[in-house]
């Protein structure tokens, strides 16, 4: 929220508008590229931005971060729109939305820093692999195909379709180009770098598509008004379908994880207030709740618009909030502009962002550190590729569960010889099914014609699986007929 205090500086206020400019220069690309990489009009993409920056810029939560739509629903939306259909869309992101809200409001926002970093980072890199399998067809005006498996098969046949085909090869160079301009701006003087990259990137490729005569695939425009179709009561009886119940799951975990891991980034780099988890989560239902209604695309915390905010000195929400208003006031008076760039400009950025949210440099670290996490993260990207988004994320999050269940269920077996030849096993640690193999290996082992004392009284946990097994296992050693085993517990 923003005090009256602060709106009464000017210097406060000066420096959040000049904030918000170039964070509007940094959403409006992005919007209309999530928008087109979705499969919904362009104007869509914008109505979520502007929703993010009206709306949930005014609740309290987080006072830099940007929220709009992101690459890595746009995987779920695309999904979501080709099974179902556009009018599918408004429900699920509603439903999304309100079930964030409840989460909020339950006070579940901090504990979704409980999650697994692992988990989360698989998720965002098999996002990320999604989105530059399927933005690379874009890029060469090509069909992709509809699995993620057969988007792989398919790379081969791309290349030859782009070496072969002039149009493809045209459309190709342009994502190309983008993508070049988006490496290279970071390098250059901080002067030139105040102009973000992907605004840069998109004029340069729009400017070189024009004046070289060609004729790129370009997004179809028809103002906001024509865009915006709220749904109706058939919509929202597809959300008795449990496919399209695990949509929403699914949209309102990507978009509460990425907007609470974007929140703690944010949090590091300023020493303003913190954000309030649970707060901010019920801001982006609210947010998401409302682009529902509007039939727009799912919004989150995004990390390049909110990191852009505040490098650009932002100190207040008065930032994020007059960013929204820039992007209402460009999609109201200057919507034609958004259909003379080419698909294939939008294509790039949305690689180049795609292969931002692989950690291919932290996996090095992480495997020669943490083995697990490596190849817990390794399963949930590839899963998520193979699979589906939910379907991965589900696993990443079992697998984690069961490795931490594993870790934490240390079992030590000590046996002793008394005198008189009784032979008394020790059990100390947590007993779960996860060890009973190795206990009962070694029981095995045991000699039978000794009587045999069991002393559980150690054990910090014993579930109910090792219980009957040991048991089981002193019920058949007694029946056999040889000395008996006595249990202590």
């Amino acid at each position: 929220m923003i005090s009256a205090k602060e709106l009464k500086n000017p210097h406060v206020v000066r420096r959040d508008l000049l904030a918000s400019l170039v964070v509007f220069l940094v959403a409006l690309p992005m919007c209309v590229g999530v928008a087109v990489a979705s499969g919904v009009p362009a104007e869509l993409g914008l109505v979520t931005g502007i929703v993010g920056g009206l709306v949930v810029g005014f609740l309290p939560g987080s006072r830099l971060q940007v929220s709009g739509p992101t690459a890595g629903l746009a995987v779920l939306v695309y999904e979501t729109i080709t099974e179902f259909g556009l009018g599918t869309l408004g429900p699920v992101v509603l439903a999304a939305g309100l079930l964030q809200v409840a989460l909020g409001l339950a006070r579940f926002g901090r504990w979704f820093r409980a999650i697994s970093v692992s988990v989360v980072q698989g998720m965002l890199a098999g996002i990320g692999l999604i989105i530059v399998l399927g933005q690379v067809y874009a890029m060469a005006d090509t069909e992709q195909p509809g699995s993620g498996l057969g988007t792989l098969a398919g790379l081969p046949g791309l290349a030859v379709e782009i070496v072969t085909n002039h149009e493809a090869m045209t459309a190709f160079g342009l994502g190309a180009g983008t993508i070049a301009v988006l490496l290279v701006w970071p390098k250059l003087p901080a002067t030139v770098r105040l102009v973000p990259a992907p605004l840069v990137a998109v004029v340069l490729v729009t400017a070189v598509a024009s004046l070289a005569g060609l004729r790129p695939a370009v997004a179809d425009v028809n103002g906001l008004l024509h865009a915006i179709d709220p749904p109706g009561g058939a919509d929202f009886a597809r959300l008795a379908d449990v496919t399209v119940i695990g949509t929403v799951l699914a949209i309102a975990l990507v978009a509460s994880a990425e907007s609470l891991f974007s929140a703690a980034a944010v949090d590091r780099m300023q020493d303003g207030p913190r954000t309030h988890y649970d707060k901010e989560l019920v801001a982006q239902g609210f947010g998401n709740t409302l682009c529902g209604a509007l039939g727009a695309l799912p919004m989150a915390a995004v990390v390049v618009r909110s990191t852009a905010n505040a490098q650009a000195g932002a100190t207040t929400a008065l930032s994020r909030i007059a960013h929204g208003v820039w992007l209402l006031l460009f999609a109201a008076l200057l919507p034609a502009a958004v259909g003379i760039i080419p698909l294939a400009a939008l294509a790039g950025i949305l690689v180049h962002a795609g292969c931002k949210l692989v950690p291919a440099k932290e996996f090095g670290p992480l495997w020669r550190e943490h083995r697990g996490e490596a190849v817990l993260l390794a399963v949930t990207t590839i899963a998520i590729v193979v699979t589906s988004l939910f379907e991965g994320v589900l696993l990443g999050l079992l697998l984690a569960v069961v490795k931490s269940a594993w870790e934490t269920s240390h079992v030590q077996l000590t046996t002793r010889r008394l005198t008189g030849g009784r032979v008394v096993v020790t059990l100390t640690g947590n007993a779960t099914f996860l060890r009973l193999p190795r206990i009962l290996e070694q029981l095995e082992k045991l000699p039978q014609d000794q009587p045999i004392e069991l002393d559980l009284t150690g054990l910090r946990h014993l579930d109910h699986a090792c219980r009957v097994a040991l048991e089981n296992w002193a019920r058949r050693h007694n029946n056999a007929e040889i000395e008996p085993v006595t249990i202590r517990r």
